[in-house]
């Protein structure tokens, strides 16, 4: 497998205020068990909070990247060649591609708290879907790794 010239790796981790509510639901589950004692009030200030936590952990911990000639978006894994031109999404169009221009066939891999967004068409006859949504903070570092990806498969 050859390495694309413009490598490309992205967390699509939680922002800062989920792990402020994170905490603010072990607060809640902590003043629930108040009734139970101390010691339930321990537990659910922690257990709660943990939970919250992993929730927002596991939600952040989406990844995309370019590896070699394939795309990886979360779960998904497709090559480069079969990947038109991508198209770098502002936050107003981000927002109209996420709601009355999207397409229900379509890959979404979509982080509300990202604004801006690649949309890449598939030009895989045989694949049904019509493009790839993803949210990601860098669009035009990751139209550059795709297009050199791209490139390199060529």
């Amino acid at each position: 497998m050859q390495l694309s010239a413009t490598p490309y790796e992205e967390r699509l981790t939680a922002p800062r205020s989920w792990w402020l509510l994170s905490l603010l639901v072990g607060v809640s589950m902590a003043l629930i068990l108040v009734p139970f004692g101390t010691l339930a009030l321990l537990g659910g200030l922690v257990g709660g909070t943990a939970v919250a936590a992993t929730v927002a952990s596991s939600y952040g911990s989406v990844r995309i990247r370019v590896v070699g000639d394939s795309l990886i978006a979360g779960d998904a894994k497709i090559p480069v060649s079969a990947l038109g031109e991508a198209e770098v999404l502002d936050a107003e169009e981000a927002r109209a591609w996420r709601t009355h221009k999207a397409d229900t066939r379509a890959f979404l891999l979509l982080r509300a708290y990202i604004p801006t967004a690649l949309r890449v068409p598939v030009t895989d006859p045989a694949d049904p879907t019509p493009y790839l949504y993803l949210s990601t903070r860098e669009p035009e570092r990751l139209a550059a790794a795709l297009a050199a990806a791209g490139k390199a498969a060529a």
